[in-house]
């Protein structure tokens, strides 16, 4: 049975000024990435080719809403010393950010004072917030769309608080 709630292509594209991603778990079990994990685990060796079957429809996608003028970024706040995974994260975000997409990254001990909302989410222009569950070991349970303006405020001021400490990619130091 087709889902009733728009893909994230769908909503990236309905996109006209801005979407901004906050991750703040230090390790994800997507389906998707497990295999390049695993082998960046045994040899750590990352797909950073934004050409590859793995990253050309993200690149795509970034790509295209960068060029309508949308303003893609992305922080994430971490943990230091650095989890496994986010050093596997660390090594391909030259992809994103060739892309398109800005990204920064703040350590979790300079977050202490933020108001931070329970989840990672999206949000699109200021309006829609695209919540992402996981469950205690990082797999993905399910999104949630919500347009309360309350939440929607939380998100945008936690984003924009987050962003103005965090350290852009090609400057942060993995610890």
């Amino acid at each position: 049975m087709p889902s009733s709630e728009p893909t994230f292509a769908e909503l990236l594209a309905g996109c006209e000024r801005s979407a901004v991603h906050l991750e703040m778990r230090d390790s994800y079990a997507v389906d998707d990435e497990a295999g390049d994990f695993a082998h960046w685990q045994r040899t750590g060796e990352r797909d950073a080719d934004p050409t590859s079957v793995y990253w050309a429809p993200w690149v795509d996608l970034i790509s295209q809403a960068v060029s309508r003028g949308v303003a893609v970024r992305r922080a994430r706040v971490v943990s230091e010393p650095v989890s496994e995974y986010i050093r596997y994260e660390h090594a391909a975000t030259a992809v994103n950010v060739a892309a398109g997409e800005r990204v920064r990254w703040l350590p979790r001990r300079q977050a202490s004072d933020l108001a931070l909302p329970g989840n990672d989410f999206w949000l699109f222009d200021d309006r829609l917030i695209r919540w992402h569950h996981f469950s205690g070991d990082g797999t993905w349970v399910e999104d949630e769309l919500s347009e309360d303006p309350a939440a929607v405020k939380l998100c945008a001021d936690a984003f924009e608080a987050v962003w103005t400490r965090a350290t852009d990619h090609d400057r942060y130091e993995l610890h």
